[in-house]
């Protein structure tokens, strides 16, 4: 990755992952909607639980575009700024690690939509809140540190090698 980084590139990037994602989930809900809705799925007796089912997977689709809309906002409230080598990590920061095999990663610590990943100036960058465990680690940490992530028994360390 560049030694320059322009973070509002990279926060429009993600703008639009996460607006094609709020139009998946709405185009999900609509067919959920349009098959709990179909005369084919009117029930017949009350062991026909066809639409019932249906109507289920409606309200979870639902839910999931409320949640995508949310993780929406969350990121266009979010004022993209550059930090310096010297900032410690905080929500808006892209944070290069080094794991123990030597492998780079980055993580962009956002305000929502953990998991997400993002491709920019050909690297993938997943986002990450602090509500992860790396994101947890990783919060008012600065470049040269070693955060370990412990999840169930497995115990990894990583070394920080930028924030930006």
């Amino acid at each position: 990755m560049p030694t320059t980084i322009h973070k509002h590139q990279l926060h429009a990037v993600i703008l639009t992952a996460l607006k094609e994602l709020v139009d998946n989930a709405q185009a999900a809900v609509d067919r959920a909607y349009e098959a709990a809705t179909h005369e084919e799925n009117i029930a017949e007796n009350k062991y026909d639980t066809l639409g019932l089912e249906a109507s289920y997977l409606t309200q979870g689709q639902a839910r999931r575009l409320a949640e995508c809309k949310a993780d929406l906002a969350a990121f266009e409230a979010l004022q993209p700024k550059t930090l310096s080598g010297n900032d410690k990590v905080s929500v808006g920061a892209l944070v290069t690690l080094l794991d123990e095999n030597e492998c780079e990663h980055r993580f962009f610590l956002g305000p929502a939509a953990g998991g997400v990943k993002v491709r920019f100036n050909d690297c993938d960058i997943v986002i990450i809140t602090t509500a992860a465990p790396l994101g947890k680690a990783l919060l008012n940490s600065v470049a040269g540190d070693e955060v370990v992530v412990k999840i169930t028994d497995k115990q990894t360390c990583y070394e920080i090698l930028n924030v930006r």
